[in-house]
């Protein structure tokens, strides 16, 4: 008998230096929609196949709410928009 190997899944989000990804329902991507008084592909891009997009599981067209640390703003959220590669 062959032992297998169990695959080892890796955390992404745990590494200091990746932001937190949060995909945004539809009434909350209305709203920040509305509030800059743009549409979703007006948004910056993030690709589909981005490692953080795949473990959140969003899909082209789903928009990205992304929360980074900073040491002299403390926290900045930018939104990205999802698309194909």
């Amino acid at each position: 008998m062959v032992k297998e190997e169990k695959k080892k899944e890796l955390n992404i989000f745990k590494h200091e230096l990746v932001p937190k990804h949060v995909v945004l329902n539809k009434r909350e991507a209305e709203e920040i929609l509305g509030k800059y008084h743009i549409r979703g592909y007006q948004l910056p891009y993030i690709k589909a196949s981005d490692p953080a997009v795949q473990a959140i599981q969003a899909k082209p067209g789903d928009i990205l709410k992304v929360v980074r640390r900073s040491s002299t703003a403390g926290e900045v959220v930018v939104y990205r928009y999802v698309i194909e590669d």
